[in-house]
C-alpha cells in the first residue's frame, strides 16, 4: 500500500543518515536561490541569482530568468558544498505562496531532480521558511510571535520608486525600490507630507497599503503640478516623499503588531518569561522599520530578534533550513514520485482575525520617533 511504501521510504532515508544534508531551492518571486545545509544549520554551499528591479516584477520575465538560471544555481550550490546528489537526505523547495509562473519552474525542476536521484521531497511554505530562519542562527524556542513583512509593504515601497522617478537619482540607479526609498529617506523630512496611517479604526491585526499608495500617488501628481515639471521628471522633494512613505509604512506595521502583542498577552499565547518577537521577511532588512518595531517591543516587554539582512531576503538557505526542521520532526516529507502542486495563494496557520477583532483592543498611543 502507499502508506507502507511511504513508511519504508522514510525509514531508509530519514532514520539512517547520521548527518542530514538538505538542498533548498527558492523560486517564489524573481530570485533563484539554492543552498545545502547540514542538520546543525551550517551553510555548506549556496548560490543566488537576483534580478535587478527597474520598476516592478514582471512575472513572465521572472519565469524566464528562473528557467535560464535554476540548473546553474543548484549545481553551483552543490559544487560549493562538496555534496553530491547521492549524499543528500532530502530536497526542500518553495511551492507556496508566490508567483505562479515562478513557483512552477522551481517545482518542475525539483520533481525531475528528486526522481532522478531518488530523494525525499519536502514542499515548503515560503512564509514558514521566513519565520523559522531565526532558529538556524540562535536557539529560539516555541512559542514566539513573528511579524513577516514581505509582499504588500515591499510592493508599496517598490512602487513609490518608479512613481517618484527615484530610479533617475544618481544614487539609486542600481538599487531595488525598497532600498532606494530607504536611502533617500535618510536625508528627507518625513513631516512635510503627513500621510494617514491605514486602517486606524479597524481593530484587528490585518494590513492594507492600497490607500497609502493612493495618497502617495496623489501627492506626487500635485507636486509635479506645483513644480511645473513633466510627469517622469525627478521631483525636488523626492527625499521628503521617501521619508514620509517609509515612516507611514513603519507606523502601520508597528501599530498592528502592537495590537497583536496585546492580544497574545491577554490570551496567554506567549511565555510570561522573555517573550520574543521575531521580525523577518524581505522588508525586515529596512533599518527604519526595525527601529520602529524596537520601540513597540520595548514598550510591551518583548525582546525583538531580527535575522541579518542577508537572511531576510529570499534565498535558498531559509528553504533548506525549513527542510532541516521538517526532516528533524519527520513531518511533510514525501517520496520522490508523489505529485505536488504549487499554490500562488496559501494561508499559514490558523486565522485568528475574528477573535482579535472581537477583542476590540485599542492600542495605546506610542510615538514613533526615529532619528
Amino acid at each position: 500500500s502507499y502508506r507502507k511504501c511511504l513508511k519504508s521510504f522514510l525509514h531508509s532515508y530519514v532514520k539512517a543518515p547520521t548527518s542530514s544534508l538538505v538542498l533548498g531551492i527558492e523560486t517564489s518571486c524573481d530570485d533563484t536561490g539554492a543552498a545545502v545545509l547540514d542538520e546543525t544549520g551550517a551553510i555548506l554551499g549556496e548560490s543566488l541569482h537576483s534580478q535587478k528591479e527597474t520598476g516592478g516584477i514582471i512575472p513572465t520575465v521572472a519565469q524566464q530568468l528562473h528557467r535560464e538560471n535554476i540548473e546553474h544555481v543548484v549545481q553551483e550550490a552543490l559544487d560549493r558544498s562538496g555534496v553530491s546528489p547521492s549524499q543528500l537526505s532530502a530536497v526542500a523547495t518553495t511551492v507556496k505562496p508566490g508567483l505562479a509562473l515562478s513557483l512552477g519552474i522551481g517545482l518542475e525542476f525539483t520533481q525531475r531532480f528528486v526522481r532522478q536521484h531518488n530523494k525525499p521531497f519536502i514542499p515548503i511554505h515560503h512564509m514558514e521558511a521566513h519565520a523559522l530562519t531565526v532558529r538556524m542562527l540562535q536557539p529560539v524556542a516555541f512559542p514566539f510571535l513573528v511579524l513577516l513583512i514581505s509582499g504588500a509593504p515591499g510592493d508599496t515601497l517598490d512602487k513609490v520608486r518608479p512613481t517618484s522617478v527615484s530610479h533617475k537619482h544618481p544614487l539609486c540607479s542600481t538599487l531595488s525600490g525598497g532600498q532606494a526609498i530607504e536611502l533617500l529617506a535618510k536625508t528627507g523630512d518625513r513631516t512635510r507630507f503627513p500621510f494617514r496611517t491605514p486602517m486606524g479604526q479597524t481593530y484587528d491585526c490585518c494590513f492594507s497599503f492600497a490607500g497609502l499608495r493612493n495618497q502617495i500617488t496623489m501627492t506626487i501628481r500635485k507636486q509635479e503640478s506645483d513644480e511645473g515639471i513633466k510627469q517622469g521628471t525627478l521631483l525636488s522633494c523626492v527625499n521628503d516623499i521617501a521619508a514620509a512613505t517609509q515612516h507611514t509604512v513603519a507606523s502601520h506595521l508597528a501599530k498592528r503588531t502592537h495590537r497583536a502583542i496585546l492580544f497574545c498577552k491577554a490570551n496567554g499565547l506567549l511565555p510570561s518569561h522573555s517573550p520574543i518577537l521575531v521580525l523577518s521577511g524581505g522588508v525586515a532588512s529596512n533599518q527604519y522599520i526595525r527601529k520602529a518595531l524596537t520601540i513597540i517591543t520595548e514598550a510591551t516587554g518583548l525582546h525583538l530578534i531580527c535575522p541579518p539582512p542577508k537572511f531576510c531576503t529570499d534565498n535558498g538557505v531559509m528553504i533548506a533550513w525549513n527542510g532541516v526542521e521538517r526532516l528533524r520532526e519527520g513531518k511533510g516529507i514525501l517520496p520522490p514520485n508523489v505529485d505536488v502542486s504549487y499554490e500562488p495563494k496559501a494561508p499559514l496557520g490558523v486565522d485568528l482575525t475574528a477573535q482579535v477583532k472581537a477583542a476590540a483592543i485599542k492600542v495605546p498611543r506610542t510615538k514613533i520617533r526615529i532619528d
